[in-house]
């Protein structure tokens, strides 16, 4: 039995599986990574774009390169791994995506339950009151201003230095902790805490299925690693997944 049977059995068979996704899966889409070859942090220092301190110091800077990636966003349409995780959700078989991406390209495919561990690019907050607003497309004023207080509006997004929101995280630990099945995708799990997630499934006796393209920190431990990028993977897997369900 190859890799993509041998998971796709176990997912079927699964009472309770949940995915974690990184920025491979939205690779296929147009939207840059971050690590790895070509990714955004070859061109740019995270410290002058992605920390509180760059925010404060800059903050047309940083917004002139969030206008940027939230038109990259714009232009991009889910990609067959997006759509194949749907797909499994709606098959009953996956119960949460976490994910570690902040581009909401998982609910434009169809997914139901996300958990954004590092936000979302489509909302901003006022550094100032708080406020937390949705967009229906990139900023068009830099930098934004709150309408209630007029205090700076950041992107809503976890940034270097900051902790991950404490609602998100605890329901990424409640759904890795009672994973029987965990599927990672197209992450490098090098950031932490997200990568601490798959530990803690597997250490409560989950599968763990690993699909990327290179080696990762998880390939000793996880049952299934299949070498592939996600929108090639996904599909196959999902596939299989329903052939399983028909026996």
């Amino acid at each position: 039995m190859d890799a993509v049977t041998g998971a796709a059995k176990a997912l079927a068979e699964s009472s309770f599986a949940v995915a974690l996704t990184g920025a491979g899966v939205s690779a296929e889409s147009g939207v840059p990574t971050f690590r790895g070859p070509g990714g955004l942090w070859e061109r740019y220092r995270p410290e002058d774009l992605a920390t509180p301190e760059a925010f404060a110091k800059d903050p047309v800077l940083v917004w002139r390169w969030y206008r940027w990636r939230q038109e990259v966003i714009r232009a991009a349409s889910p990609n067959p791994a997006h759509i194949a995780l749907a797909r499994l959700e709606e098959l009953g078989v996956l119960k949460a995506v976490i994910t570690q991406n902040v581009d909401g390209l998982h609910q434009r495919a169809g997914s139901r339950r996300v958990v954004e561990l590092h936000g979302n690019i489509w909302r901003v907050r006022c550094v100032s009151c708080g406020l937390v607003e949705a967009l229906d497309g990139p900023v068009s004023e830099i930098p934004p201003r709150c309408k209630r207080c007029g205090g700076l509006m950041r992107p809503d997004v976890v940034w270097f230095g900051e902790p991950l929101p404490q609602k998100a995280w605890e329901e990424a630990l409640a759904y890795a902790g009672s994973a029987d099945v965990m599927l990672v995708v197209g992450t490098s799990a090098l950031v932490h805490p997200a990568a601490l997630l798959p530990r803690v499934a597997k250490s409560r006796g989950a599968v763990l299925i690993n699909i990327n393209p290179a080696e990762t920190p998880l390939d000793e431990m996880a049952d299934f690693n299949i070498r592939g990028r996600a929108g090639e993977v996904l599909p196959k897997l999902a596939q299989a997944v329903e052939a399983w369900l028909r026996t």
